[in-house]
């Protein structure tokens, strides 16, 4: 009767040793899965960038991105282009 007693609690501990290393591996590949998914959504996000950036190197490459370059940054116009100044009252009040 001793005998059996001490051949179930070992076959229940070996199972329950079993078990918690079964969950233990369940958790950790758990864990690598979500890190796998953090590492593809930043992997994605630098694609992207990437590609912007070269759609910037392709675009300001040409005449038209050079001629945008120039009007946005250095407020430059070309000899078709007519220029308005406007001034506020402010302003005015203040000359």
């Amino acid at each position: 009767m001793i005998k059996r007693i001490i051949i179930t609690a070992i076959i229940l501990s070996g199972a329950a040793a079993v078990f918690s290393y079964y969950r233990f591996e369940m958790d950790r590949i758990d864990s690598i899965n979500a890190a796998i998914s953090r590492s593809e959504e930043l992997l994605r996000e630098k694609r992207d960038t990437v590609r912007n950036y070269k759609e910037q190197v392709e675009f300001y490459s040409t005449p038209e991105g050079i001629e945008h370059l120039a009007r946005e940054q250095y407020n430059l116009k070309t000899s078709n282009d007519r220029v308005i100044l406007l001034q506020s009252r402010d302003f005015q009040n203040e000359n």
